[in-house]
């Protein structure tokens, strides 16, 4: 008999190292298994420990049934090549937003319950921590940290600031800002950021990305009561706007300021076109380089193409029952509806 458990033992870890793609399933789940569609893994902990020994060679895909995820350390996406020739690395949902079987109850959500677990720069918390090129983040709930021993949590981040490419996309990101904070809900670095149809809701700030900056996107999304900033972004080293900033087709609302320049910088490339940027205290603003943001010297320059900054912006919220289908997005009858940023690639659902 022990002989027999030790054969199955072996098939299954055979099993999971030869695989591409992981399944895991935070409710019919065993860690124990082999991490295939009828057996899934439990923990998303689980998961990465198994990716990091595949090659990068190929891609690597983590594929998430519904339900919670907590995470109890930062899960760090790494395998054994994570270069700029690395296969994508993929965490997303089973059933994507756009799927028609989707509905809100089938979003998987990734909450952190850790104490700080990150002291690069400083002391704070990380979610997800993207340590390698070419990673891809779908279809993902991320909420809060209620850990009162946080006072900075990052549900998303990046601090490599060579290896290219972080895409995130359809991902919600909800910040209680009295009970479990997100300070900054994507905090990356470096060339190759892509941020898009996503909803930042109550987050302190939404989109924090500062050094070796280049090929930056973000588009389709709502930034909705950022109480600090929406976006802070830092030195730029790409080619141009047309080539290598791409901001467009994203509301922004009751936040604190818009957006934080970098302090001292030439802004001549931001270029922000068709979006809805209204009823925030500031608008664009600049680091003051002590943690915080100053107003915007007059000599600074940028530039804009249909951008409304008059309107209101209403989203659809609970009310009574359930969660609505189309949660946090704008109302049929708010400003700038059809502008068609949320989390929904397709026709407005």
């Amino acid at each position: 008999m022990k002989h027999l458990v030790v054969m199955a033992l072996a098939l299954i870890s055979v099993g999971i190292a030869g695989a591409q793609t992981i399944y895991v399933d935070a409710q019919k789940g065993n860690n124990s298994a082999p991490g295939t569609f009828a057996s899934p893994l439990k923990s998303l902990q689980k998961a990465v420990e198994v990716a990091r020994d595949f090659s990068g060679t190929e891609p690597v895909t983590i594929n998430l049934a519904p339900g919670l995820y907590e995470l109890d350390d930062r899960l760090l996406l790494q395998t054994k090549n994570n270069g700029n020739d690395a296969a994508r690395y993929t965490l997303e949902a089973d059933v994507m937003p756009d799927s028609s079987l989707w509905k809100p109850a089938m979003m998987p959500i990734v909450q952190s319950v850790a104490g700080n677990n990150d002291h690069a720069y400083f002391d704070h918390c990380t979610g997800v921590l993207a340590d390698r090129a070419n990673v891809s983040i779908r279809g993902i709930k991320f909420l809060g940290n209620s850990n009162p021993g946080v006072d900075y949590y990052y549900p998303i981040e990046k601090d490599t600031t060579t290896l290219n490419d972080i895409e995130i996309s359809q991902c919600y990101f909800i910040g209680d800002r009295y009970g479990a904070v997100i300070q900054g809900a994507v905090y990356v670095e470096g060339p190759g950021i892509h941020v898009d149809h996503c909803i930042f809701y109550g987050c302190k700030n939404a989109v924090l990305c500062f050094q070796n900056l280049s090929d930056f996107s973000l588009t389709h999304s709502i930034i909705y009561g950022a109480y600090e900033c929406a976006i802070w972004y830092g030195e730029f080293f790409g080619k141009g706007p047309e080539n290598d900033f791409n901001f467009n087709d994203n509301i922004i609302s009751h936040c604190r300021y818009f957006w934080a320049a970098s302090n001292g910088k030439d802004h001549s490339y931001y270029h922000f076109k068709h979006s809805l940027i209204s009823d925030n205290e500031h608008y664009v603003g600049m680091q003051d380089g002590n943690g915080g943001v100053m107003p915007l010297p007059k000599k600074e320059t940028y530039f804009e193409s249909d951008i409304r900054k008059i309107g209101s912006v209403k989203l659809i919220e609970v009310e009574t029952g359930a969660l609505p289908h189309n949660y946090l997005h704008l109302e049929s009858f708010s400003d700038g509806n059809d502008i068609r940023a949320g989390i929904f690639m397709g026709a407005s659902k």
